[in-house]
């Protein structure tokens, strides 16, 4: 730790886990081509949507018989629309360990009603015991727990011959994290996170076993036209070719387009996680020799590497009363985005107080790098305040 004011300031100060980081290089001028003033119904509107659905099969490396449609509300609507419409059949297990899969939870419960319902959770930075979860029930979970930190290691613990489906909520795992789609069958995530487009706007990924639960099933509750994905027991297949629900904001789709194609002169996947891990590197190797800070996923296998979530660890600091301790925290992120070097750190507001620096792939490495030193810096004004203040 330092007290000199560090020399080097983040390029972009924007480490927000949502919405994310524009990529680096972004301009309006980027968007100069969006279909403004026309139908998204339109030839050209539908060109437009059709296009980003087909960059993210091919950078997500989406099988060719999997479904990607986009549709109302952000990775939440995407979500509701999937529980609301494939959901009953089967007992369903819930797996959470953070806010986002604490909310589905609360949906399958408390507004779905289901009856036959097993909740598995663990607290922030755990995971729960995934070899323990039954595939005879649907299983619905997060791939990354974008308020805890936490991350599944891998697919590995789904099993390939599963009677029941999966529901991933992936939406701060997608382009940072390869997913393992054979293990998949619904799949979720909005344009605001990794690749740092604008909100309200969300991807359903089906594969052919849920397409099939989706033909052969119908709801016994009544269905808002928001999440109607069939008619007449047949799926809408307008919804994944580009024929939207509701009226999609065309200048979010161009400017989902441009951080597509930037993402796929990159080099795709590969180099999406490859950025991921670099920055998440940056901040564990910086942890590791810096006391006062810590994880708050104890294990690195299951450390995120796009939400990365840290809690201060100093002995002092530990000493204060849960309050005193979150004031700290706040102290230290509003030092921070006085300064002009990092934006939006604060922990989500569900979450024990810390820090989330977002190290998705819009991210640079030299930044998350010149904002460690940064955060040293904050972390010894924020306890001289401390000490004037006792």
């Amino acid at each position: 730790m330092t007290n000199a004011t560090p020399g080097v300031r983040p390029t972009t100060p924007h480490f927000s886990s949502g919405p994310c980081a524009k990529r680096p290089g972004w301009s309006l001028q980027g968007l100069t081509d969006a279909v403004l003033g026309r139908s998204h119904r339109s030839k050209i509107g539908k060109a437009k949507l059709k296009r980003a659905i087909d960059l993210t099969r091919e950078i997500l490396e989406v099988p060719a018989d999997y479904r990607v449609g986009i549709v109302p509300a952000s990775d939440t609507g995407a979500v509701e629309m999937a529980m609301w419409s494939l959901l009953g059949v089967r007992p369903v297990t819930m797996l959470s360990w953070e806010s986002f899969g604490e909310g589905w939870v609360t949906d399958v419960a408390k507004q779905l009603k289901l009856k036959d319902v097993t909740i598995t959770k663990a607290g922030y930075g755990e995971i729960p015991d995934l070899s323990k979860v039954d595939f005879t029930n649907d299983v619905v979970f997060t791939w990354n727990g974008t308020t805890s930190g936490v991350r599944v290691p891998n697919g590995d613990w789904i099993k390939a011959d599963r009677e029941g489906l999966t529901f991933c909520d992936a939406t701060s795992a997608a382009f940072a994290q390869k997913l393992d789609w054979p293990k998949l069958d619904v799949t979720t995530f909005s344009w605001q996170k990794v690749l740092g487009g604008e909100a309200a706007h969300g991807i359903l990924i089906l594969s052919p076993r849920a397409a099939e639960r989706l033909k052969t099933y119908t709801p016994p509750w009544p269905m808002p036209k928001i999440f109607r994905i069939t008619n007449g027991g047949k799926i809408i297949e307008g919804i994944f070719e580009g024929e939207t629900i509701n009226t999609p904001s065309m200048l979010c789709v161009e400017d989902y387009l441009d951080a597509l194609q930037w993402a796929k002169s990159l080099g795709g996947l590969k180099a999406l996680v490859a950025r991921s891990d670099a920055n998440a590197k940056a901040i564990a190797d910086w942890a590791a020799h810096t006391p006062w800070i810590d994880f708050l996923a104890k294990d690195p296998a299951i450390r995120s590497n796009t939400s990365v979530c840290l809690k201060v660890v100093d002995p002092e600091i530990q000493k204060l009363p849960a309050e005193a301790q979150a004031a700290f925290v706040k102290n230290l992120g509003a030092i921070l985005e006085k300064e002009g070097v990092a934006y939006d750190i604060d922990a989500y507001r569900d979450a024990p107080p810390g820090l989330r620096i977002w190290c998705g792939a819009t991210v640079e490495t030299r930044d998350v790098e010149a904002l460690t030193q940064w955060l040293d810096w904050a972390f010894a004004r924020a306890k001289e305040s401390l000490a004037k203040a006792a």
